[in-house]
């Protein structure tokens, strides 16, 4: 009796250091262009990860948009092709699209109130993802974006007078732009800088730093001042992938993560800043201020996105009413910010 115990001990141990040797690969894919802001933060990260790990777990890169579009990228993700990557809200919307709350039109008016609702809400994304397959190991952001055109934009009729482009299959964006009564031209993020130069699309919407990673501010003039939300951001795994690391490996690419996306949200931000003084540099002139729209019609134009985005179910009503009231109540508790 006891030698069996011990030879089932033995035998514990032995699957263990096996379990313990085996090297694993995690295919990554973004957009993120080399050399990005992103980018070089992502290939830290892989690079902390690696060495912590003494080499069982390490990273192959897919960056640039190598591999297709965030939803082409998420199709070969279900067919065992890539195991994560790093996505906007765009891609976040296929996996979990009532994280995209955070990124609906017009919600918020600076980056502390962003980071008051998203410490709340922080949880229950997890669990969305955790529900549909991925494991979130990061949060991150893509920041304000504005639009860039071709043509002045002074107000929302000018607006409504531009071939703006939409990201192809965006619930959100479209539901922006029924609200805002303009028919964009829908197309793949890979074809919008072609479509720029031939005049297909005069306008677009990004950040002041994707602009400028996309090279799209070498076909625009002109940038609106007031932005139309704060794009979100998330590195993810496949639940698969990752319940298949043993539990050390699994700690290590967490912890890891979670404090990679903490630096990509800190360095986006002041890039995003460093981004609009290059734009003026540059030429690009920036217009439609806050003096120049009405803010009853702003706000308008965010609820009827929300009842529409509420009504198709990809963001259900109570999820945009408490980050309603979460914005509310921060409101009305900080000084000089009206509710």
């Amino acid at each position: 009796m006891r030698l069996r115990y011990l030879l089932s001990v033995l035998w514990l141990l032995c699957a263990l250091d096996v379990r313990a040797a085996e090297t694993y690969v995690f295919k990554f894919a973004t957009l993120a262009p080399t050399g990005s802001t992103w980018m070089n933060i992502i290939d830290d990260w892989a690079r902390q990860v690696e060495n912590d790990s003494h080499g069982r777990l390490t990273f192959k890169m897919y960056p640039g948009g190598v591999a297709g579009d965030e939803t082409d990228v998420l199709r070969k993700i279900r067919f065992g092709q890539f195991h994560g990557g790093a996505f906007t809200g765009y891609g976040i919307g296929h996996v979990y699209s009532q994280a995209r709350v955070l990124e609906m039109p017009f919600l918020f008016r600076n980056i502390a109130e962003i980071d008051h609702v998203r410490r709340h809400v922080m949880p229950a994304i997890e669990s969305g993802f955790r529900g549909n397959g991925y494991e979130l190991l990061g949060w991150m952001e893509v920041g304000f974006v504005h639009f860039f055109s071709r043509t002045p934009i002074r107000n929302l009729d000018d607006l409504r007078q531009r071939r703006i482009w939409l990201w192809q299959g965006d619930p959100l964006g479209q539901a922006f732009f029924d609200a805002t009564q303009i028919a964009p031209v829908p197309l793949s993020i890979t074809d919008v800088y072609t479509s720029l130069s031939t005049g297909m699309i005069d306008t677009v919407y990004s950040t002041p730093l994707g602009t400028i990673a996309m090279q799209w501010h070498n076909k625009t003039a002109y940038v609106t001042d007031i932005p139309m939300a704060n794009g979100i951001g998330a590195l993810i795994v496949t639940q698969k992938f990752y319940n298949n690391l043993p539990k050390d490996l699994q700690r290590l690419l967490k912890s890891t993560g979670r404090a990679a996306g903490e630096r990509l949200v800190a360095a986006t931000r002041a890039d995003n800043a460093k981004s609009i003084r290059v734009l003026k540099q540059h030429g690009l002139q920036f217009m439609m201020q806050e003096k120049d729209v009405d803010p009853v019609e702003l706000l308008r134009i965010r609820d009827q996105a929300a009842q529409a985005l509420a009504t198709s179910g990809y963001i259900p009503q109570p999820v945009f009413d408490r980050v309603r009231v979460l914005l509310d109540d921060y409101r009305r508790k900080k000084p000089g910010s009206d509710p």
